[in-house]
Order: C-alpha cells, then sequence, then structure tokens
C-alpha cells in the first residue's frame, strides 16, 4: 500500500479534492462561548459566517488533541498504510504541528513523519495534494518528505482583509493600532512563506486586489495560483478576473472558502491569493 497522507482542517481543499486524493484531514476546534465545534464538521461555513459579527464573545479557536491524530494514524495503518507524511498549518500560526509532532511519538508501526508546512489555507492544501499524487505514484516517504520539502519554498500565501476587527478581537492587534488603522480605513494584508507572516497594507478594497496581483507578479513566473474567500464571493470574483486579466496564462488550480477556524481571525470579507513560483524563477531570485 502507498504512503498516505493527513492534513489538518485548515487546507481549505475542497471535499471532492480531499476524497479523490484520499487525504486525511484532521479538524481543529471552533469555540463559542461554552460550546466547541469540529471545524468543517459541526458547522457550516454558512452558519459559522452568518453568527460571526455578532458572536460576543467572540469565538476562539484551538487545537486537536494527540488522541485525534493517533486516531487517523493507526486507521491509516490498519488500512495498509506504508507510511504516513502528516502536513499541518505553519507552526507560527497554530500549535496544530506541535500537537500532532507528540501524536506521531505514540505511532511506531511505520516511518510517520510530521511536516510544518510553514503556511495557510490553500498553501497548505497545495502541499497535501502534491504529496498524495506522488504517492499514488508508489514514491517513498523519503522522496515524499523531500519534495515537499521543495515545494514548501515555492509557495507564497497573500490575504487581504476587510477589517481589522476580527483581528482586534483575537488580539492580534493592539486597541491603537486598530483605532489608527479604522481611522485612516487601511485595508490590512498579510504575506505568508516558509513559516514567517509579514504585515502589508492597502488603502481601499480595491487597491487591495491591486496589491495582491503586485505580491503575485514580484514572484516572477508562476506554476499556478489557488484563490481563497472568506463569505463575499463578489470579492471572490473580483480577484479572479484580475488574476485571469493580469496574470494571462497562469491557471487557477483551485477555490477554496476560508474554514471558520481560520475566518474567526480574518473576518467576512477576506480573500486570498497563493502562488506557486516557478523552480527557475525562484532560483535566479535567490
Amino acid at each position: 500500500m502507498p504512503v498516505r497522507i493527513v492534513t489538518d482542517s485548515t487546507c481549505d481543499l475542497p471535499p471532492e479534492v480531499i476524497a479523490e486524493h484520499r487525504i486525511s484531514v484532521v479538524p481543529l476546534y471552533i469555540n463559542f462561548d461554552t460550546q466547541s465545534y469540529l471545524d468543517g464538521v459541526d458547522l457550516s461555513r454558512e452558519d459559522f459566517y452568518l453568527r460571526l459579527p455578532s458572536s460576543n464573545p467572540p469565538p476562539t479557536t484551538s487545537a486537536p488533541g494527540t488522541d485525534s491524530f493517533i486516531e487517523v494514524y493507526r486507521r491509516l495503518i490498519s488500512e495498509g498504510a506504508s507510511g504516513i507524511l502528516s502536513i499541518h498549518v505553519g507552526s507560527a500560526l497554530s500549535n496544530t504541528f506541535n500537537v500532532a509532532l507528540m501524536a506521531s511519538r505514540a505511532v511506531t508501526d511505520v516511518p510517520l513523519r510530521v511536516f510544518d508546512g510553514g503556511q495557510i489555507t490553500l498553501g497548505t492544501g497545495f502541499l497535501a495534494v502534491h504529496a498524495a499524487r506522488l504517492a499514488t505514484l508508489g514514491a517513498s516517504l523519503d522522496e515524499i518528505a523531500a519534495s515537499v520539502e521543495a515545494l514548501a519554498t515555492r509557495t507564497h500565501a497573500f490575504a487581504a482583509l476587510d477589517t481589522l476587527e476580527f483581528l482586534r478581537r483575537g488580539g492580534r492587534v493592539s486597541l491603537v493600532q486598530f483605532s489608527v488603522g479604522t481611522m485612516l480605513r487601511i485595508k490590512p494584508l498579510l504575506k505568508m512563506h516558509a513559516g514567517r507572516v509579514v504585515a502589508d497594507r492597502a488603502r481601499t478594497s480595491r487597491g487591495a486586489i491591486d496589491r495582491l496581483i503586485e505580491l503575485a507578479l514580484g514572484l516572477g513566473p508562476l506554476e499556478g495560483v489557488a484563490l481563497v474567500y472568506a463569505a463575499t464571493p463578489d470579492r471572490l470574483e473580483m480577484l479572479r478576473r484580475e488574476v485571469q486579466s493580469r496574470l494571462p496564462g497562469v491557471p487557477i488550480r483551485m477555490v477554496g472558502e476560508v474554514t471558520p477556524v481560520i475566518g474567526a481571525h480574518v473576518g467576512p470579507g477576506a480573500i486570498g491569493l497563493v502562488c506557486l513560483q516557478a523552480a527557475e524563477s525562484q532560483s535566479q531570485g535567490s
């Protein structure tokens, strides 16, 4: 049997992609006051985004427990997995990688590696799909892990938020930063690459989309992109049109709606662009 791939619910992979590539997804938790929900299982995206604006206190998020990972790992072993690669959201953003790493120490039946993808949303999703395709072709765990590590260095995620409000609610920005940003009508942007998160900004919603495209263009030739959005399909379509117009020939490989665990921090209206930098472009820029 081939190597099997595990990831977590922040990957934002569409259900049909998960099923096609037999990827196992461990859900995080989204917590409304005293009620906890399994991300992407117990609470739909539609219901979550309807509840989010008026939720007081704001929802919190938490990583799965080690038992959740051990259960998935053991199930895959029982199904005949010859090895397991577990690929997760960047450890700078979540404790999920560390929990998976602890869980892996309790499983010794087959080779098992836990990889910090250093990414978020479909950035993690791209890595998981790439790994699953290699596994289907019969690649070894070592070969898959090396290829995923190389791809991670070429994966960049850019997000434009509609407001600072939800970062403020979650304690990610101070009240002073929130007040100044609101007064200046700043649209916050986040850039993530190789586990590092960097802030950027634009002055308008339109300017935020322009900035996302500029960041993508700055990477040089691209193998493909993915689009992500949070509850606002109209903003998604605006971004799609700009990608098709200003990044001609670059395929849109996937589109995903932001899962509640991420949506709790970025809020409705957020849109994002995940870019796969061409290998030759990366070598030229280094």
